[in-house]
């Protein structure tokens, strides 16, 4: 009888009949009004996650919406859009398993390991492989402390310089400003590793380096970052306490003093898009922006890097406004996807972040602009939907690579039109 029995479970495993106990990813798409104002209700009124788009309000007719699905909600929502006839498919079955795959511990140590840069790593692991890497290179990278988060963790961004050569201009990235986007502070760990290991190797990441500084902070977010590992991998916001409300959290990219707190924010603390209580409400965009102030003449270039969704971004996102300089943009955009597709086959939409994409007022990219950052872009890394927040370890490399290849296209760009031409190397 037992025999039975376990014959009958792995018959059913095999199956797929036990795909119901797991979290997972629905693709809804409502096709009128009625059916967009369930599926706003079911993103909000049970116990899911909204992936794309981040808030119901963007939820319109003919949008395909992805809701991650907790297996305690699995079958009442799937019997509310069926009730609906609401078109819907599961986009990822197994997300539980995926959510695994990312946490493995990588055993060797990063020095030895080339498989490293490959996995997605803790914050504990990050700060080691900061300390470390500023360490043993230290004529290349200095690690400068700009302040701490809610919960008092440090932020700690790498200075990479290969000379010091009067009136040096500079590139900012920071990556992890949403703690479960975990491809972002993986590029940035990425991307330090590529400049050391082919600094004069590369003509185009030298070309880049010896004429300008790079600042990389790894983790803009790290007490949300933390809690994805520890807690829920599909948390978004920071962790500080909102003396208004239980909720917990504000949106970072939500919370600059760019037409701050209008359409596309809230004021709601227990929305994915609360913008604070005040523009730099929050001490993590706060360290950020007074860093920025303190080095706006030095700065030429900002690059904040986030998933999902395979887009180059400019300003702007808090108005539909066009850029003063939205033609170099636009050009800077096209020509770096261009590439991308041309090496790597996979297509990345590009634009004014507000017309790409939706609204989205108090972001760093737009403010960066606004201080005088002329050239200010947000990447949308890997990828399209297929994993969503959860892009497995197997994918890292070529994300990362599209990544590089838009970096450095759109650098080489800033270097030919800011600076003399008897101030760096050809760049052709």
């Amino acid at each position: 009888m037992r025999t039975l029995l376990i014959l009958f479970i792995l018959i059913n495993l095999d199956q797929g009949y036990c795909t119901e106990t797991r979290d997972q990813v629905l693709s809804i798409t409502p096709k009128t009004q009625e059916q967009v104002d369930i599926v706003r209700n079911v993103s909000t009124q049970y116990m899911t996650t909204l992936w794309q788009p981040v808030s119901h309000q963007y939820i319109k007719e003919e949008m395909q919406v992805h809701l991650f699905v907790p297996v305690n909600s699995s079958e009442a929502v799937k019997d509310l859009l069926q009730k609906h006839a609401i078109t819907h498919e599961v986009l990822l079955a197994n997300a539980n398993e995926l959510i695994e795959m990312q946490t493995k511990k990588d055993s060797t140590h990063p020095r030895s390991s080339s498989t490293f840069y490959d996995n997605y790593h803790s914050l504990e692991d990050i700060y080691d492989w900061i300390n470390m890497t500023s360490q043993e290179n230290p004529t290349m990278i200095r690690a400068i402390l700009i302040g701490s988060s809610y919960e008092k963790q440090p932020l700690y961004i790498l200075k990479l310089s290969v000379n010091n050569r009067p009136n040096k201009k500079a590139i900012w990235i920071d990556c992890g400003i949403h703690a479960r986007e975990w491809i972002s502070p993986a590029f940035c760990l990425w991307f330090v590793h590529y400049s050391l290991s082919f600094y004069k190797h590369n003509q185009d990441i030298t070309n880049i380096l010896d004429n300008m500084d790079v600042y990389v902070l790894p983790v803009m977010n790290p007490d949300g970052y933390q809690y994805t590992w520890t807690t829920n991998r599909m948390w978004r916001k920071n962790r500080s306490v909102s003396r208004s409300s239980t909720c917990v959290g504000v949106d970072l990219n939500r919370n600059f003093d760019a037409n701050w707190c209008t359409e596309g924010a809230s004021h709601e603390p227990c929305t994915e898009i609360y913008c604070g209580a005040f523009p730099e409400s929050e001490p993590e965009s706060q360290a950020v922006a007074n860093f920025l102030r303190s080095h706006k003449d030095t700065v030429q270039l900002y690059l904040s890097i986030h998933s999902y969704s395979q887009m180059l971004l400019f300003p702007y996102s808090c108005t539909l406004d066009e850029a003063e300089n939205h033609k170099d943009l636009l050009e800077m955009a096209q020509e770096a996807a261009q590439k991308i597709r041309r090496y790597y086959r996979n297509n990345y939409k590009y634009g004014a972040g507000a017309r790409t994409i939706y609204l989205a007022p108090g972001g760093s990219d737009d403010w960066a602009y606004n201080l005088g950052i002329k050239y200010s872009f947000t990447f949308e890394l890997q990828d399209r939907g297929n994993y969503g927040f959860l892009l497995p370890p197997s994918h890292i490399s070529k994300a990362c690579n599209e990544a590089l290849t838009a970096v450095k296209t759109i650098a080489l760009k800033v270097i030919e039109k800011t600076q003399a031409p008897t101030d760096s190397p050809q760049t052709a």
